[in-house]
């Protein structure tokens, strides 16, 4: 296996791209300005632990200025009061703009969150312009039904924007998450304020230049870098904020509830965290249910609440597939994200990484066997090994707890009912695999696990008309498709009475 930075053999030489960093300030009623209290704080690169700039840092003053500017937007600015095809056309253009700038907004993930470039650049970042694409299309498309009333009364309904919306955004997918939330909440006509995590606020920045280019209102988007415990509460707790969406920690997505019942019960949209089965079944290809589960496993070094790191293979193909895992495992080249022939980055900072080999170290002490990894690698930045543990039982750490790291737990089983069982054994419900090629067991198995999305044959099929969410203690509303706009609606009910009606 390689060792990071090009230090180990198997990387080759490559050329890392210099990367400015443009935009380092809050975005607050279409200004970039400092914040109230002056302070910065630093972001650093992953792959080296150095820091890469100095942002400033948002606190409850400068949210209630973002939030005082979305309000004015909302209430006597023209977003909410354009047409859907006069807003869609604004999206349209954010969008063009993001295309434009596909390889910056590509580098400034990489060195801020790790992620692989040649990645962001094929699929973040151009997905992110298709989403956007998908909300401006749906913008002239939001109406209320024509109720049949049950007496001489003419009824409707109306589809109205929720006002100002709050976004906290976590620190895996920084281009993705900003774009799942302030995609449809924009088509609705509403107005946003975008709390970025602090590790990861550079991409998030841009975007606000961009979306001022194309001809966002003033107010209509506000950036506000900061803390999750002084800026991320402020947006929780603030009584003008109409609508909160959260993706993150189920237990940060606790404090955001209780904050917004304590406030103004404000509704919430929580994406928490995930701790998904990908099921493999005797009848599968063992080579494709290999690579499918090493790609649903290690994807942005298992940085991804969708993850399937609890691995449940029948017993007829166990042992082969243990050795071919471990195979393809090993065989990952870990290092710099610049590089075209990596496929493994490091952990977003040294608390993510710390907490992964302490996992890594919980598993071997509860008698999990380490077939392969397990080890930090390179001399410098946040690098660890691919790994694979096995002779792993249900209630151990590694099969409960949410790792976001690069950490695969595989297990046997011999039945259907069996593996219903245990993969609805744990408190999350955020996705599932399954591979196999008997239709009724696809179908029984997309029936009996408790989660929001099953990808049969596949893993990570996401697509803007796919709605995403998860079940039980993985949160609950939809990102993506229809469902994610209208969570930024409200329903409003009018009624008329009808006199010498011909008909009713």
């Amino acid at each position: 296996m390689a060792g990071a930075n090009g230090s180990g053999g198997g990387e080759g030489s490559f050329e890392v791209p210099k990367v400015e960093v443009r935009f380092t300030k809050l975005f607050i009623g279409g200004q970039f300005v400092d914040a109230v209290a002056g302070k910065t704080f630093e972001t650093r690169d992953p792959r080296t632990g150095e820091v890469i700039a100095n942002i400033a840092e948002g606190d409850k003053a400068d949210v209630d200025l973002a939030v005082k500017a979305a309000r004015e937007a909302f209430d006597n600015g023209p977003w909410p009061r354009m047409s859907g095809y006069e807003r869609g056309r604004i999206l349209h253009k954010f969008a063009d703009l993001i295309e434009e700038h596909v390889e910056e907004l590509a580098m400034l993930d990489t060195v801020d969150a790790g992620k692989l470039f040649a990645v962001g650049r094929a699929h973040d970042i151009p997905g992110a312009a298709h989403l956007l694409r998908y909300y401006a299309g749906a913008a002239d498309k939001i109406h209320g039904e024509t109720l049949k009333m049950a007496q001489r009364m003419h009824g409707y309904t109306l589809k109205e924007p929720v006002g100002v919306v709050g976004h906290i955004v976590p620190w895996n997918y920084p281009t993705t998450m900003f774009f799942f939330k302030v995609s449809p909440a924009l088509a609705a006509g509403c107005a946003v304020v975008v709390k970025p995590a602090e590790q990861t606020p550079l991409s998030a920045l841009f975007y606000a230049h961009l979306a001022k280019k194309a001809g966002l209102p003033d107010g209509v988007l506000n950036v506000v870098p900061g803390f999750g415990p002084t800026a991320g509460a402020a947006v929780a707790a603030h009584m003008d904020v109409d609508k909160l969406s959260f993706t993150g920690s189920t237990e940060v997505g606790r404090l955001v509830m209780k904050a917004a019942a304590e406030s103004n019960l404000k509704p919430v949209s929580l994406e928490l965290g995930g701790k998904s089965p990908f099921i493999v079944f005797d009848d599968a290809d063992i080579d494709m249910a290999v690579n499918l589960a090493n790609f649903a496993a290690y994807t942005n070094k298992g940085e991804i609440c969708v993850a399937g790191t609890r691995i449940y293979v029948q017993e007829g193909i166990y042992d082969a597939f243990v050795k071919k895992a471990a195979e393809v495992a090993r065989k990952s080249v870990v290092g710099d994200p610049f590089n075209p022939r990596v496929n493994q980055g490091p952990q977003v900072d040294k608390d993510q990484y710390e907490k992964v080999l302490k996992y890594i170290d919980i598993g071997k002490r509860e008698g999990a066997t380490l077939v392969t990894g397990g080890k930090a690698c390179g001399d410098k930045g946040y690098y660890i090994e691919p790994t694979i543990f096995t002779d792993v039982k249900d209630d151990m750490a590694i099969a409960q707890d949410e790792i976001f790291g690069p950490v695969m737990a595989l297990m046997k089983f011999k039945t259907v009912e069996e593996v219903i069982q245990k993969a609805n054994n744990t408190r999350y419900g955020l996705a599932a695999g399954i591979v196999t090629k008997n239709i009724d067991i696809a179908n029984t198995m997309s029936r009996s696990i408790r989660a929001g999305s099953i990808w049969i044959n596949c893993y990570f099929a996401f697509d803007p008309d796919a709605p995403f969410g998860g079940y039980k203690m993985s949160g609950f509303g939809k990102d993506m498709g229809m469902d994610g706009l209208e969570k930024y609606l409200q329903t409003k009910t009018v009624v008329t009475p009808l006199y010498n009606t011909p008909w009713l």
